[in-house]
């Protein structure tokens, strides 16, 4: 799948399956591109993938089918979202954010809070172990707290916040919750019913899909919205909140890797990447000039870590590896906050590398002893 490279990029974007390929081109070729309710049977293909799409990411994620937005990535989705959910806030009102999640979901509420005179109160992370402890976030929701915004695991370093308790407290006090799910969907099974948040992110290009990003809004949020829209949009259901045709050649390669996590087995998957996880992060924490940043272990974890060389800019770790055909990332990777409380520079970050469903030993063992060399080369 990943040719001549070792592939630990995954957390920005997967390699794309082989079913959802097929399903792709299929759907183009398929002569069933048109648009939705019209009184002709490509129209009519256009509605019955929009329902097998939806009834297949409710069972993904264990969730209502009609609650499943559509739209070209998470960023745009929760724009959309805070645009909707903005007309309907003003100065006094609180949103709770975190310096663990991705900036999707701290940036929109940001510039929610700038235009209605909202107040956006910050959850900080353990500077010590790169986790979000559930308290941190209750400690701050009050009567005047609308909205909580909390990820479901870091894509910068794995920590899998109690996103369940975290969501329990805020109704308690009359608030709703958004998940960022994006890092967390590809690697844990998804409750959205358990965990009882009222949106629910994810996107398929992390999962072994297309470049595409599902949101999931509880049926009476949704219908509440006071959302911006063009005239003719539905006055209810998803199509309130997507602008424009959905892409359906994307639906139709989501509905392909959905299935495909699902008929993997999520504990198979989990199971896969905990093995590879462990022997990255134990071996990582055994050389002299590295440091792991964030959590020391695997434990409440998706398996991503960020790491810095010794005398080295993560940008030039990252280009070593590349050098090696081993495939990483460097810099902040979106998630702002985190970089002060992590004692990472703001725009240089570290380097992050993530496992995969395909990700073997001998991937891992690739990217070690490229390190090794790298570590051993120094500032030199």
């Amino acid at each position: 799948m990943t040719g001549e490279w070792a592939r630990f990029d995954g957390p920005a974007g997967t390699q794309v399956v082989d079913v959802a390929i097929e399903a792709t081109a299929a759907w183009q070729r398929s002569g069933n591109n048109a648009n939705s309710h019209g009184s002709f049977a490509a129209a009519a293909a256009c509605d019955d993938l929009v329902e097998t799409v939806s009834a297949t990411m409710g069972e993904l994620l264990g969730a209502d089918p009609g609650c499943m937005v559509f739209g070209p990535s998470t960023t745009a989705n929760m724009m959309a979202l805070t645009r909707a959910i903005g007309r309907g806030l003003g100065p006094g009102d609180e949103i709770v954010c975190t310096m663990l999640d991705h900036d999707s979901n701290v940036a929109p509420w940001l510039l929610l809070a700038r235009d209605t005179g909202a107040t956006v109160r910050m959850a900080e992370l353990d500077p010590s172990t790169g986790r979000l402890a559930a308290g941190s976030v209750i400690d701050l929701i009050g009567p005047a707290t609308r909205w909580v915004a909390v990820t479901g695991s870091s894509n910068a370093v794995g920590a899998i916040p109690d996103v369940a308790t975290v969501t329990a407290a805020a109704h308690s006090a009359g608030a709703r919750v958004v998940v960022d799910g994006v890092h967390l969907t590809p690697h844990r099974g998804v409750d959205v019913a358990a965990i009882g948040c009222d949106v629910f992110t994810t996107s398929s290009y992390k999962w072994y899909g297309p470049h595409a990003g599902i949101m999931c809004v509880e049926p009476g949020l949704l219908e509440a919205l006071d959302v911006y829209k063009v005239r003719p949009a539905p006055d209810s259901g998803p199509g309130r909140l997507q602008y424009g045709t959905p892409s359906w050649e994307a639906l139709a390669g989501i509905d392909a890797a959905a299935r495909f996590l699902l008929e993997t087995d999520m504990d198979r998957i989990v199971a896969h990447e905990a093995i590879r996880f462990a022997r990255l992060i134990e071996g990582l924490h055994g050389i002299d000039a590295v440091r792991v940043v964030g959590p020391p272990d695997t434990v409440d974890r998706a398996p991503t870590l960020m790491f810095e060389v010794d005398g080295l800019a993560p940008l030039a770790v990252a280009e070593r590896l590349a050098d090696e055909r081993v495939a990483v990332w460097d810099g902040h990777n979106y998630a702002v906050e985190a970089m002060a409380p992590l004692d990472l520079d703001s725009e240089a970050g570290a380097v992050r590398a993530g496992i995969s469903l395909y990700t073997t030993d001998d991937d891992v063992d690739r990217l070690l002893d490229a390190v090794r060399r790298v570590a051993g080369s120094g500032s030199g």
